[in-house]
């Protein structure tokens, strides 16, 4: 049993934050016991561990982020989506073919996404499987839950990531071999998009998803470019999500699309046929300029959204970065496009950064009694003139605090002390 005594922030539901100011966390075995004003007798004689001004809040989930494109953060951002991809993306990814150089980057990847409070995570790797099998490896002893990906792809890249079909699909069996029974970092099918995988590859990962029960993140309809292209080459699907679909890849564990700027109402059923995953990656729709996702509408239609860094077209790995950008869009959405768009609050956005994604991983996400302890420590940012409310502390991290901010991190009740 701990005891930590700290202002306290999490979100109650989407439209509103529970705040405790000047109380008191109970967590034992690794899962939140309670919340109170005053401390109960009978925890009198428990050790407190006092944060006095700080406050404590969820850990974030990053539900869409490609850890080999870490080097490439707050580079080449004034390319757009196609000369991105060829001139810094996938010349960075055949890298990864040197398992030591991806282990340096792989190293540095997780250590700053700790650092930057993201405790769970959904993760492409490469093309490459010895790499891909170090980065689980690495997520996996640090304790964090999280999903990793060995990308497929065997057409429309580069020569040096352009897989063969059958030894594409070999090679994730042997992943999802290896690490489907881990208990914190598991293996998904992470065909890359629609355009970069043929019939025959998308079918083959639809075969392993049901043999080995597993769930698929790729990138739905991001671009008016990748729609098009997904209905020219699979012309027998309504819509880019149908592809996956057909293939059997949607009811077999959990459904990660990433971006989901121009859904189709094809679209926006089957991934709600199937509870799926939407997220938004705000800073990569400024920086690639691919379009600005619907949130509000979405969320209104009973769509889960989580929100993704997407590094390296987003150039921070901080999640609570991100939190403040989908407000900002929203409002940019409603502006320029107010038909059946509406801005959303930052409750909803934090909700969507903590409660929301956090489902995906097993019951963390949020502060309430019996949720996994997975909680950050945020501190400094109030003025000598104007002390903040807990919220607004809050608010005022996600806008312009820094991992200098977090003065700890608990990950699995623990805190995190390297």
């Amino acid at each position: 049993m701990q005891i930590i005594h700290a202002d306290i922030v999490y979100s109650e539901d989407r439209e509103h934050l529970a705040s405790h100011p000047d109380s008191y966390i109970a967590v034992e075995n690794g899962r939140v016991k309670g919340i109170w004003a005053v401390l109960p007798e009978e925890y009198a004689n428990i050790p407190v561990t006092d944060y006095k001004t700080g406050v404590l809040i969820p850990a974030f989930s990053d539900l869409h982020v490609h850890a080999p494109q870490y080097l490439n953060r707050g580079l080449e951002m004034d390319l757009l989506l196609a000369d991105w991809l060829d001139k810094c993306t996938f010349p960075m990814e055949a890298r990864y073919a040197d398992t030591e150089f991806a282990k340096l980057a792989y190293d540095a990847f997780v250590d700053d996404m700790i650092a930057n409070g993201t405790m769970h995570a959904c993760v492409y790797g490469t093309i490459h499987s010895e790499a891909t099998s170090y980065l689980l490896e690495r997520m996996d002893r640090k304790g964090i839950k999280g999903f990793v990906g060995k990308v497929n792809m065997d057409r429309s890249a580069q020569e040096d990531l352009l897989e063969d079909t059958a030894r594409s699909i070999r090679e994730t069996e042997e992943f999802l071999e290896k690490y489907s029974s881990n208990c914190n970092t598991k293996p998904i099918l992470t065909p890359r998009f629609a355009p970069t995988c043929t019939r025959e590859l998308i079918n083959g990962l639809g075969i392993l998803g049901k043999k080995y029960n597993v769930g698929m993140q790729t990138h739905l309809v991001e671009s008016m470019w990748e729609a098009e292209q997904a209905r020219s080459l699979f012309p027998e699907c309504s819509c880019d999500t149908e592809i996956y679909e057909r293939a059997g890849l949607m009811d077999n564990g959990p459904v990660i699309g990433g971006h989901f700027i121009f859904p189709s109402e094809d679209d926006i059923r089957i991934m709600q046929k199937y509870d799926c995953y939407a997220v938004q990656c705000p800073d990569a729709t400024i920086s690639v300029i691919a379009g600005i996702m619907q949130t509000g509408t979405l969320l209104d239609k009973g769509m889960k959204i989580g929100l993704g860094s997407d590094i390296s077209a987003g150039h921070h790995i901080g999640v609570y970065t991100q939190a403040a950008r989908s407000v900002q869009l929203s409002k940019l959405k409603n502006f320029y496009e107010p038909e059946d768009n509406r801005k959303i609050t930052f409750p909803e956005a934090f909700w969507m950064a903590t409660k929301q994604s956090g489902q995906l991983f097993g019951g963390t996400g949020s502060l309430e009694p019996g949720s996994v302890f997975d909680a950050l420590v945020i501190d400094g940012l109030s003025d000598a003139a104007r002390k903040l409310l807990p919220e607004q502390t809050v608010e005022r991290f996600c806008y312009i605090g820094t991992k200098h901010n977090i003065k700890a991190r608990y990950l699995n009740g623990a805190k995190i002390t390297d």
